[in-house]
Order: structure tokens, then C-alpha cells, then sequence
């Protein structure tokens, strides 16, 4: 089987692995418990694990074209991305479609963006075809930053987000893996079709839910307090501090047309997800 998919029990990779089902693609799902993988014509499942390079190895033998979806966030995620990637190349694969973030650079703000691009490094070092898909901060998540208190608190100023729904990066996800050659090389910044301030979410929210939502400009100091209410490792609270305050400094505030290039459709905005969303 030419074609996988990692995380195809997670919201990402399930979009990926149920949009190329429906169109009659064979594809092997890697996945860390096969129990837990949909059930999909023309998908079969497989153990692997990101952090075992030999399991890895062996689950991706005869793959050509691999979604390498980004692992769960840890303290070692940029050792498994890179093991996974060696044995990817050691296993013969051809392709790596890798869903990275938009902004990843050494020096970003956001410290897991700093991730995303040594692993786009290793990728682009590895000999294997690559194409990069950077995502902005998902949109589908900004209705859960409101607390019980219907207050969106960070340090993110009026900078500007322009996130994306993950139906619009799966969608964008399975153009590329269709016609993976025509993407070699490529980088697509992948956001929605608006750049946001905080305190314009909170409006869209509170004027399509009903409930009151305002926006709170916290202090870095007041951020790092506020969030050390839940159990975390000081890389865990960098990285959720780290979110907003990239966002104060302009770096996830680019538009692009990415989306509707490879879709042939506009993304969606945080309305129109709003409108469409089932009521809570």
C-alpha cells in the first residue's frame, strides 16, 4: 500500500484518513493501538510509534507517500519527529507530506514553532521529497480559550490570528496527497480568511453564541499565574504563554490564498464555523 496516514485516531489525521476513504483510496493507517483506528473501506490499520525506530521502519514498508502528522506535544517531540523521519527514509519512503506551523523559523515566539522547523530542517536533509503544510493556530479551538467566565485571557495585545478550521487543513492535506508530485518542495501557510485581534474573536463570539465573551490583555506575569492553576512543566506553560504573545508580535497574522489553491474553496471564517457549529 503506496499511501499512509499518521494520527488517524486524532482530529487531523481522521478528517485525512475519512476524506480519502470517501474517495476510494487505499491507505495504510500508523497508529500507535490499531484498536482504536476507524474502520474505513480501503484502510488498514498498523501499529507504529514515532519514538521506536525500528517499529516505525517496519510499519512503513512499501509506503511511497506518508502525512507525517505533527506527535502530541511533549518534552521529546522533536527527537520522535526525527526518528520517525529516519525511519521513514530507512524504510524507503519517497514523500513526506509533514504538518508543520505557520511561522516555524529558529527564532520564532512560539517555542514549539522552533520545533516545527528543525524538523522541517531534518526533512529537507533526509533525500526524501518533502512538502510542508503550515497550519496557523486552529480555529475550531478558539470558542475553548473562553473560561467560565466568559473571558479570554492572554498577552496578545491587538496583535492579530489568522486561524484555520482543521476541515481546512485536512482538506488542504488530501490535495497534496492526491498529486503529491506536484507539490515536491513546496510550503503552503495555511490560515483562514481573516486576521483577528482577540477582542474582535470575543465579539464574533458573543454575537453568534449569545453568551457574553470579552478578552482580557494579560501581562506575561499574569499569564504564567493564571495557567499554573493546571499541572504542567515549565516547557508546557512557555509554550501556552508563548502562543499569545506570538500573536502580539505579528507573526500568525499573514493571510494567504493557500487554502483555495489546493481546494479550490475559500477557508472558512470564525463566523461562518460558528454558524454552522451544533449549539453546545
Amino acid at each position: 500500500m503506496s499511501l499512509a496516514v499518521t494520527g488517524a485516531t486524532g482530529g487531523l489525521g481522521g478528517r485525512v484518513a475519512r476524506a480519502l476513504s470517501a474517495r476510494g483510496v487505499e491507505q495504510r493507517l500508523l497508529v500507535r493501538d490499531p484498536a482504536r483506528a476507524p474502520r474505513l473501506p480501503g484502510a488498514t490499520p498498523r501499529r507504529t510509534s514515532y519514538a521506536d525506530r525500528a517499529l516505525a521502519a517496519a510499519s512503513l514498508e512499501g509506503v511511497r507517500t506518508l502525512l507525517m502528522v505533527s506527535a502530541a506535544e511533549s518534552a521529546d517531540r522533536l527527537e520522535q519527529h526525527l526518528a520517525f523521519a529516519d525511519a521513514a527514509a530507512e524504510a524507503g519512503v519517497e514523500h513526506i507530506v509533514y504538518t508543520s506551523f505557520y511561522g516555524a523559523a529558529p527564532e520564532a515566539t512560539f517555542t514549539l514553532a522552533r520545533d516545527h522547523w528543525a524538523t522541517e530542517q531534518h526533512l529537507r536533509a533526509s533525500g526524501m521529497a518533502f512538502t510542508f503544510l503550515r497550519d496557523n493556530l486552529y480555529l475550531d479551538f478558539l470558542p475553548d480559550l473562553v473560561g467560565e467566565d466568559g473571558v479570554i485571557r492572554g498577552p496578545a495585545g491587538d496583535g492579530r490570528v489568522a486561524a484555520v478550521t482543521r476541515d481546512d487543513i485536512a482538506a488542504s492535506a488530501v490535495a497534496v496527497l492526491l498529486h503529491a508530485g506536484d507539490h515536491a518542495g513546496a510550503t503552503y501557510d495555511l490560515t483562514g480568511p481573516e486576521a483577528l485581534t482577540f477582542t474582535e474573536i470575543a465579539a464574533i463570539l458573543t454575537e453568534r453564541t449569545g453568551r457574553p465573551v470579552s478578552y482580557h490583555d494579560e501581562t506575561i506575569e499574569e499569564a504564567y499565574a493564571s495557567r499554573r492553576r493546571w499541572e504542567a512543566p515549565p516547557w508546557q506553560y512557555d509554550a501556552w504563554v508563548s502562543t499569545y504573545t506570538a500573536v502580539a508580535r505579528g507573526e500568525l497574522a499573514g493571510v494567504t490564498d493557500h487554502v483555495e489553491s489546493l481546494t479550490g474553496r475559500p477557508p472558512t471564517g470564525l463566523a461562518a464555523y460558528l454558524h454552522r457549529r451544533p449549539p453546545v
